[in-house]
């Protein structure tokens, strides 16, 4: 079976072509600039030259044709036919309550996406555009949604309620719903594997740390708390968001600077975070190349963001009683050996001990960073968000065949 991941966003398009057989991508690519006359799609076919093109491309049908047309193309395609592809998988920002796990796309399904556009004004609208254009482009072909929120629907109501009226979890079901849900899945299976030890005798914390971050405990191989909440801007201190934050500060800076809700909320999620304390940069390496440099405001961010994270690994560890598995992965996570070491310095109560020869080393495999002598496996696991999506699509549809 040969799956299309999408991964459909309000003006662009990801994708990554998977042939089943040995879980092998036969290419990928990105669509930038969706709406706009000078939008550029990069093909990368494996094995041949990658293709730039700029055309205009004014919504996801069109952008799916190109995509399919790059794929088939006589010369850097790599199917004969658009008939080759058997499924086609996407991944979904919110499924609210109605996913606790992936589902094969009908009315049903994407009508309850759409009624979730309250919940995901950003992401949710898009995905449904990606759907109806794969629909359109490739009619018959089964198609499967994928949810970032799906894994996190382990949790209990101790953790996933919030303190206030419950009426408005009852009417509006505010809770919280947590994301990054396929990568907390996948690197803690990979993590479990790598160690060949079962997953349900580990107490987890998974470490999603890039532009975007979040913090999951993972015991028994479930979800039990995350960091993010109702929406992505809750938890830790991320690029431009603010992560937690005291709430009666929305309505005091409202009145006080006359802003509407759309602008406080842009500023929450725009213009906060490492950006907002730095001045400069909402990117981790720049943060560093301050630190290093004894930049007043890039030192203030980066001791910032790893505090909060260590703080999020404490609570967790308390949650679960105990940790046997810290995992870091994502961008920042993957490749800060800088993060690690001053996050797992200060966590030395919980016995971590971290090699600083390991932590340096750059690799696409999980790998090991503690010493021996560490009472818990520190490990550094390249996340694949794409392969789990995949995974979930093949599954289902032969599940449906069968």
């Amino acid at each position: 079976m040969k799956v299309l991941v999408i991964n459909s966003g309000s003006s662009s398009l990801k994708y990554q072509l998977y042939d089943m057989t040995d879980e092998s991508v036969l290419a990928k690519g990105l669509v930038e600039r969706i709406g706009m006359d000078s939008s550029i799609l990069t093909h990368k076919p494996t094995g041949k030259d990658e293709v730039v093109e700029v055309s205009e491309i004014l919504e996801h049908n069109t952008a799916i044709r190109k995509v399919i047309d790059k794929l088939t193309d006589s010369v850097h395609g790599v199917l004969s036919s658009v008939d080759e592809i058997n499924a086609v998988g996407h991944r979904v920002v919110h499924g609210g309550e109605f996913f606790n796990e992936s589902a094969l796309v009908d009315k049903e399904a994407k009508k309850n996406i759409r009624a979730l556009i309250d919940l995901a004004p950003l992401h949710n609208p898009a995905a449904v555009m990606g759907i109806e254009a794969s629909e359109i482009n490739m009619p018959g072909v089964p198609q499967v949604v994928v949810f970032d929120t799906a894994f996190h629907q382990t949790m209990p109501e101790k953790a996933y309620l919030y303190a206030i009226p419950r009426v408005l979890y009852s009417k509006y079901k505010v809770r919280r719903y947590g994301f990054h849900g396929t990568s907390h899945y996948y690197v803690s299976l990979a993590a479990a594997e790598f160690l060949n030890k079962p997953i349900e005798d580990l107490k987890i914390i998974t470490a999603h740390i890039g532009n975007g971050g979040s913090l999951t405990a993972i015991q028994g191989g479930v979800s039990v708390d995350t960091s993010m909440g109702m929406t992505p801007l809750e938890g830790l201190m991320m690029g431009t968001r603010s992560g937690d934050l005291d709430p009666a500060i929305v309505p005091y800076v409202m009145n006080k600077e006359e802003l509407s809700v759309s602008e406080v909320n842009s500023m929450l999620n725009k213009h906060s975070g490492l950006l907002a304390i730095s001045g400069v940069s909402s990117d981790m390496r720049d943060i560093t190349d301050g630190w290093e440099k004894g930049e007043a405001n890039a030192t203030l961010a980066f001791e910032m963001y790893e505090y909060r994270l260590r703080k999020y690994i404490g609570s967790y560890a308390a949650a679960m009683n105990g940790v046997d598995v810290l995992i870091f992965t994502a961008g920042v996570g993957e490749n800060s050996a800088i993060v690690r070491k001053a996050v797992c310095e200060n966590l030395s109560y919980l016995g971590i001990e971290i090699d600083e020869e390991l932590n340096k080393i750059r690799s696409g495999d999980p790998r090991r960073i503690s010493t021996p002598n560490s009472k818990v496996e520190v490990l550094v696991v390249p996340t694949n968000e794409e392969l789990v999506i995949a995974r979930d699509t093949f599954r289902i549809v032969e599940e449906s065949n069968a």
